[in-house]
């Protein structure tokens, strides 16, 4: 893993729990993806269902070109707090929330032929419409996790080609593809041959095409110059403007979670009870799942000492795994659970009444840590009725 971020940091320095965001490695993430824009011409759009702070929209928007949402609350953060494109996309739309997004995005994605049509007079009598594009299906898995494969048996997410026989496009202007996830470029090669062998007698009649996430362009061995390959070919080959939406190619290996040991009980090995909560504040870690890294840890029995570490919640599976140390764990000792600034703020919950972890900002140059914001009982009190 990158450690790159948070160097030296002291985790004393927060409150605990907190996730702590590097602003030098946002930075840093920032600046490669604008180079792939430099050197295409597509536009960049932070995808806000993997990280949504939006205390450092002004830093990303220096370098990306808008955001993508899929609610209209996240489309309304992105007008409100961002001010550049915000693209729209969901699996369906109620009335309601079509009529708040025709007016807050600059471009909508239709998830069915049917939705597209139902909605028309709604549409019609929008003054300023967006740009509309439909989803595609194009029927190619490179995701592992069936949780997260957009193309796998069944799937609700976007329509396959046999589904276009008979329509019309009239008042269509892109097409939208999203199949993976933390992937390299060679999966989107495979993925956009799969696509463009079906969809090429369409392309010629569209402006813009949509590439989704899960480019983890970012990551260090990442190959960018065949991310750009892909680009320039579809951008060349039919004239369209080309726009990819990462997630967690922005926030990737920018900032961690502190958390405090609170207790350490006996069964089957020593248990060390944190003060943060899997289900509560790394919901990814039980959905995907996986064991995130614990600076200064390893596995079990690679150190002296291991324990079996568990969040707060009465959830039975409320569990990171077993971890090893290399001197014994003492309450009150503050470890730093690695790389949880993406997909972690945005999918918290109160569950059990857990208070939520507070949000900081730590800036290398400065050496500032900023309490951008903590959390308590209103905040649970406000979910509920």
């Amino acid at each position: 893993m990158d450690r790159s971020y948070l160097v030296d940091f002291d985790p004393q320095r927060v409150p605990s729990p907190a996730y702590v965001v590097d602003q030098g490695a946002l930075t840093r993430n920032l600046r490669i993806l604008d180079r792939v824009q430099q050197r295409t011409g597509c536009h960049i759009l932070l995808a806000l269902k993997g990280f949504a702070m939006f205390r450092v929209f002004p830093l990303i928007r220096q370098y990306l070109k808008g955001v993508c949402a899929s609610s209209p609350h996240e489309a309304r953060l992105g007008r409100e707090e961002f001010g550049a494109e915000v693209h729209g996309h969901a699996p369906a739309y109620s009335e309601a929330d079509l009529g708040e997004l025709l007016a807050l995005c600059d471009h909508l994605v239709f998830n069915s032929f049917s939705q597209w049509q139902r909605f028309q007079p709604l549409i019609a009598a929008c003054s300023a419409p967006p740009q509309f594009g439909l989803r595609v299906n194009p029927m190619h898995s490179e995701t592992e996790v069936a949780l997260y494969d957009p193309c796998g048996p069944g799937s609700r997410l976007g329509i396959r080609r046999e589904q276009f026989a008979g329509r019309s496009l009239n008042g269509i202007s892109g097409l939208h593809f999203h199949t993976l996830c933390e992937k390299g470029a060679d999966a989107l090669v495979r993925t956009a041959a799969a696509f463009e062998s079906q969809f090429q007698d369409i392309l010629p009649v569209m402006q813009w095409l949509n590439l989704g996430g899960g480019h983890h362009i970012t990551k260090p061995d990442y190959d960018l110059d065949l991310l750009c390959q892909v680009i320039d070919h579809f951008r060349k080959t039919y004239d369209l403007t080309v726009y990819l939406e990462p997630g967690e190619a922005i926030a990737i290996h920018t900032g961690a979670l502190i958390t405090t040991v609170l207790d350490i009980v006996e069964n089957d090995g020593p248990i060390a009870i944190l003060d943060t909560s899997v289900t509560c504040h790394m919901p990814d870690v039980l959905e995907m799942p996986y064991r995130p890294e614990i600076r200064g840890a390893a596995g079990p029995g690679e150190l002296a000492h291991t324990y079996r570490l568990g969040g707060v919640s009465c959830l039975a599976g409320d569990v990171l795994g077993l971890y090893s140390f290399a001197r014994p764990l003492r309450v009150g000792d503050r470890l730093i659970i690695e790389d949880m600034s993406h997909y972690t703020m945005v999918k918290t919950t109160t569950f059990n009444g857990v208070r939520l972890p507070a949000i900081a900002l730590f800036d290398p140059e400065t050496d500032r840590v900023e309490i951008v914001r903590e959390f308590g009982y209103e905040d649970y009190r406000g979910r509920l009725s």
